[in-house]
């Protein structure tokens, strides 16, 4: 499969502050698998309509707990499929402010063989992608497979990236993996804190009421 297009960084740099400087408490980070199985569509076990439902990515920095937006259901039931244990690639620092994961070899490229359907788009406009969203970065219009990005701090981008989720605890993990910056300097590219997707593992709750 070919790369799968980046969220484009804003051509006017944010003025805010930066990031906190604490350095991240990490343990070493494993070796990231490659996965190389694919699938030719989503698994077909929709989300039930009266639960919420949780996905918790352990990582050598820390837990990563994300509420699923019922808004984003087929995004949602393929991640909850493919439970990644992937490392998390890229960095941005500077215009936007997001931790991208989700590739099966480890560096951008790939996918899980298919693609799903973009859903619960944001409307254009400043902080459209709020710290906390999780979202699904792709190659163009209809094109999401298996990378994904949790925005760390506000984020203005073109509102063509699904959103399926928020963290709900463990986003100073991603702003302690930010806080140490990028690889060799400038503000997109590998972090320099190691941080990998250890395990995926998916809770369900009854709504009540």
């Amino acid at each position: 499969a070919g790369a799968m297009a980046r969220p484009s960084a804003s051509r006017t740099p944010s003025t805010s502050s930066s990031p906190s400087t604490t350095p991240a408490k990490c343990a070493e980070a494993p070796k990231p698998t490659t996965k190389t199985q694919t699938w030719t569509a989503p698994p077909g076990t929709p989300l039930k309509p009266n639960s919420q439902y949780f996905i918790k990515l352990d990582t050598n920095c820390g837990p990563i707990d994300t509420q699923i937006d019922p808004a984003a259901p087929t995004t949602a039931d393929q991640d909850d499929y493919l439970r990644w244990a992937v490392d998390c690639f890229r960095l941005t620092t500077e215009g936007l402010f997001v931790l991208q994961c989700g590739s099966p070899t480890n560096n951008g490229q790939g996918g899980p063989g298919y693609t799903v359907p973009d859903e619960n788009l944001p409307e254009d406009g400043t902080n459209n992608y709020p710290e906390g969203t999780v979202a699904m970065a792709n190659a163009g219009a209809g094109t999401s497979g298996s990378q994904f990005f949790i925005v760390y701090k506000d984020t203005t981008l073109p509102p063509n990236y699904t959103i399926w989720g928020k963290v709900v605890s463990g986003l100073d993990v991603v702003q302690k993996v930010a806080a140490a910056g990028v690889q060799g300097g400038g503000a997109d590219g590998t972090p320099a804190q190691p941080i990998v997707i250890t395990k995926a593992t998916t809770r369900e709750t009854t709504q009540v009421g």
